[in-house]
């Protein structure tokens, strides 16, 4: 059965030179544009996210129409540290925490619905 698979010898010849200085220089070059390329499209806008959100969440006043995460609409009725309470319609009122609004929305819009 020898003859379907040839045999291999070991080479006698020099092994290959190692990587010299310039070799290791392109890899940290490699890194650092990984690391930067991570902070431009990653960590960068999920923090201009996170500070808008929060700057939302703080401004949130009473008679303010906003859209719940859910996607319920409402006018602000009462505000307080960790819940606001929603007006969404003439007789009903809906408590949620704060982290649940998602948006803030231009005055008027709720009668245009």
């Amino acid at each position: 059965m020898s003859f379907l698979i040839p045999a291999a010898y070991a080479d006698a010849a020099a092994p290959a030179a190692a990587a010299g200085p310039a070799g290791t220089g392109f890899e940290w070059i490699f890194l650092v544009g990984f690391l930067v390329i991570f902070y431009l499209m990653i960590w960068r806008p999920q923090a201009k996210r996170a500070k808008e959100q929060k700057n939302l969440l703080s401004a949130l006043q009473k008679g303010d129409e906003v859209v719940t995460n859910g996607g319920i609409a409402g006018k602000i009725v009462k505000v307080s540290d960790d819940f606001v309470v929603l007006e969404v319609s003439d007789s009903v009122e809906l408590k949620f925490q704060k982290g649940a609004i998602a948006a803030t929305l231009p005055k008027g819009t709720l009668k245009a619905i």
